[in-house]
């Protein structure tokens, strides 16, 4: 009988965490928002909550984890 080709399966904790835009970069959103937040002054927090690419370093492996995007 012939062997099916496997297929890699998208890893959903990465696909809840990572957007690829347009282009094909990787985005992704900040943390530090959750707690202590007393100390931080409002500009620092509108900036966390702002997305941001992720280093290229990194972008190989995210989009390894997502095949079908």
């Amino acid at each position: 009988m012939p062997r099916s080709i496997a297929r890699s399966k998208t890893r959903k904790s990465v696909a809840k965490r990572f957007k690829l835009t347009g282009t094909g970069k990787v985005k992704r959103n900040q943390g530090g928002k959750r707690h202590l937040l007393s100390s931080k002054n409002g500009k620092r927090k509108r900036k966390l909550s702002q997305s941001v690419l992720v280093h290229p370093t990194v972008v190989a492996r995210i989009k390894e984890c997502l095949p079908f995007a």
